[in-house]
């Protein structure tokens, strides 16, 4: 593990999920789950910051009795205790047909989140009917990813990132997961100086850069590493519970 500077006193620990919390299998570490149940012991808030939705995100969060506050698709939606909905930002119905249509035209696979469900390569017969979160590219092509993120980078008023390096992700502008932490540790009286954030990918990188400490994995991708104040071990060594137990405990 490497790391930049000295870290501060953490008082709130932010953790990705998937390549960060979870191993390549889906699973939690139980090293992990050690160290999290550690940091709480000691007083230290643990919360979820994830592009996934609530739908997918809870679970694990009740299975690691993290049961104060949870961030989700990117930062679109906050909740609370006893999952009481904080804040909530979504996308233009009608930029999400534009994305839905560019994706048609370049023949890529997709997802889109909504606020009840995650859609797969398919969409709803009236896009019109709901309230939109978040809109996921996975291209495998280099050349069609980078002619649909110019497009999306066109278009503006957009929040562009990944989660992995086939992926693009969309959110509403200004919605990143560092908002998200932000509004938390205003209701929990924290300061951002005194924030663990850990991820892996470009999503992550806002909240990284935000925080008073930021951290990379070992197999995040090289932007977010060069972004952190520290790399630990990947997530398939526990590196959530190395980098807990180094500069939290």
């Amino acid at each position: 593990m490497s790391e930049k500077m000295k870290a501060p006193k953490i008082k709130l620990i932010a953790l990705d999920m998937d390549g960060t919390l979870l191993n390549s299998r889906g699973e939690i570490p139980e090293e992990n789950r050690l160290a999290i149940r550690e940091a709480k012991e000691k007083g230290i808030e643990v919360i979820l910051s994830t592009g996934r939705s609530r739908l997918t995100a809870r679970n694990h969060a009740d299975s690691l009795e993290l049961n104060s506050f949870l961030i989700t698709v990117n930062g679109s939606e906050i909740f609370g205790p006893e999952g009481k909905l904080i804040s909530r930002t979504p996308v233009d119905t009608k930029v999400m047909e534009w994305m839905w249509n560019l994706s048609q035209t370049h023949k890529t696979h997709f997802w889109a989140t909504s606020c009840d469900q995650v859609w797969t390569n398919e969409m709803p017969e009236n896009i019109h009917d709901h309230e939109w979160l978040k809109f996921g590219f996975d291209i495998t092509d280099d050349e069609v990813r980078e002619i649909i993120h110019k497009e999306l980078q066109s278009k503006g008023d957009l929040e562009i990132t990944n989660s992995s390096l086939t992926n693009i992700e969309v959110n509403a502008l200004g919605i990143n997961k560092a908002m998200g932490i932000q509004k938390v540790t205003e209701i929990l009286g924290i300061s951002m100086e005194n924030v663990m954030a850990m991820g892996d990918s470009l999503n992550d990188i806002a909240m990284i850069k935000e925080s008073g400490w930021g951290v990379a994995m070992g197999n995040a991708q090289d932007i977010v590493k060069e972004t952190a104040n520290a790399v630990t071990a990947s997530n398939d060594e526990a590196g959530v519970a190395k980098a807990i137990r180094k500069w939290a405990l």
